[in-house]
């Protein structure tokens, strides 16, 4: 499998070009879950350092210019102590690793790191609402092109996934594992019909074909449910919950 070599090669020219400077080597997303698909899933991969000056950074360069070449989103750089003390403003983002990662090289440094829940709630409210500005954003760029916009739409989708898998976190929920099972729950939680989100999956992940889809159509119900989410978790986490 192609992915499989591609991860084997890198954490190969990453030992090589930093020895013992390399804690950890962790592949996380949907590549570290039964999600994953090849046409459309990233490889995203953290490293875990001991240092990170610039010397450092200068050995990384070819490893990290070699993975990109392959088409590959570029491996976050954190040092141990880096890694835990943005736990905080990065909760969003560690809770997801901590829930779903895989160690292709070193010690499981995510076993150990304490993501503090204090923020996590302003910073669900914050990237709900970033994202539903820029879903706006894009589409106003190409409105009548339906090509456009069902890309817009296929790209977007894990990212507000993932952001409605938070939000069933921040309203106290233990959300479902699955992309579609988060979607689902949330709609359940806050009276939303999520098919519009089935249908993008289905294209996504070839099940549908896009000519037999209305873009704009879709793209209309797409942006009413985001709006109406981000709306919605605004008023719902305006106020902290009683136990707090």
């Amino acid at each position: 499998m192609k992915a499989e070599q591609d991860l084997t090669d890198l954490v190969t020219r990453l030992k090589k070009v930093a020895g013992g400077n390399l804690l950890s080597v962790i592949l996380y997303g949907s590549a570290a879950t039964e999600e994953f698909h090849p046409s459309h899933s990233d490889l995203n991969v953290l490293c875990v350092m001991r240092s990170l000056g610039r010397d450092d950074l200068t050995k990384l360069h070819p490893a990290s210019v070699w993975w990109a070449k392959k088409g590959h989103p570029a491996p976050l750089f954190f040092t141990h102590s880096e890694l835990h003390d943005s736990a905080d403003i990065f909760a969003i983002e560690l809770l997801d690793i901590k829930a779903a990662h895989r160690i292709l090289h070193g010690e499981d440094v995510m076993v150990s790191l304490h993501v503090p829940m204090d923020l996590h709630r302003l910073h669900v409210e914050r990237e709900l609402r970033n994202n539903a500005l820029r879903l706006r954003q894009r589409y106003v760029m190409h409105p009548a092109d339906s090509r456009k916009t069902l890309e817009l739409m296929t790209s977007s989708i894990s990212t507000f996934a993932a952001l409605f898998r938070h939000a069933l976190i921040a309203l106290g929920d233990n959300p479902p594992p699955t992309k579609r099972g988060a979607v689902d729950r949330l709609g359940s939680v806050l009276g939303f019909d999520p098919s519009p989100f089935h249908t993008i999956f289905e294209i996504r992940e070839g099940h549908k074909r896009e000519r037999d889809v209305d873009a704009q159509a879709i793209f209309d119900a797409y942006l009413d449910r985001v709006s109406q989410v981000a709306t919605e978790m605004d008023r719902r986490l305006a106020t902290p919950p009683a136990n707090e």
